[in-house]
Parts: structure tokens; C-alpha cells; sequence
């Protein structure tokens, strides 16, 4: 395997919603694209091995209990936790230490109900 992720698909019911959530804590813009009847909203990246999107349609139910995604949370991720709950969010875990290989690491539910992570290596 030459990559653990290529693609990651956020799962939304309102994805202008969720576009303004993560826009507002991670201070990024989206392409919007469809294919077909599912809408999805591009998230910024230079690897192309490293990228994802928020997607709504038929087979997107965001939940809790699916597999955890851990975004980059940059260098400050007090700063972006901070954010969360302004933006229609939660903090489910405030900034953690993990260890001095595996960094800090923080939680949030999202503005869909999603339970997602944030991890700076530092």
C-alpha cells in the first residue's frame, strides 16, 4: 500500500452549513462540485494523496460512531478548538498530549454530528 488515505468523505446534510463550520474553524475556501444528485465541497490541498471533501446525498449519514478522521489542526490547536463551538460545533476533547513522537490531539463533533479529530505532530 503506497498511501493509507487517498480520499476522505466527510459526510453532510447541509453542506452550506458544513462549508461555513469548517471554514470558519480551519479558515479555508472550497471548490463545489456535484457528480450526479451528491454535492460535494473540495478541501484545499497541495497531495493529491491527501485530500477530501464534505459530501451530501443519498449515502451520506453523518454520525459519531463511524471511523475517526484526524484533520490538520496546524500549528495552534487550541486556536481552531477555540472556534468550534462559535461555529455550531462542540469540543468533545480539548488539546491533548500524546507523546513527543505522536504530538497533540484534539476532538469536536461537527456542525452535521460528525466526531472528528484534529492532530499536530508538534
Amino acid at each position: 500500500m503506497q498511501h493509507l488515505v487517498n480520499w476522505i468523505e466527510i459526510p453532510a446534510t447541509d453542506i452550506a452549513r458544513a462549508k461555513k463550520f469548517y471554514g470558519a474553524i480551519l479558515g479555508v475556501a472550497f471548490h463545489d462540485m456535484a457528480i450526479g444528485p451528491t454535492k460535494y465541497a473540495i478541501f484545499p490541498a497541495e497531495d493529491r494523496y491527501n485530500c477530501g471533501a464534505l459530501a451530501e446525498g443519498a449515502n451520506y449519514k453523518p454520525g459519531s460512531s463511524g471511523p475517526t478522521i484526524y484533520l490538520d489542526g496546524g500549528k495552534d490547536l487550541d486556536g481552531v478548538l477555540s472556534k468550534v463551538e462559535k461555529a455550531g460545533g462542540k469540543v468533545t476533547l480539548k488539546k491533548m498530549f500524546l507523546s513527543d513522537e505522536a504530538g497533540y490531539i484534539g476532538m469536536f463533533m461537527d456542525s452535521e454530528g460528525n466526531n472528528i479529530g484534529l492532530h499536530n505532530p508538534k
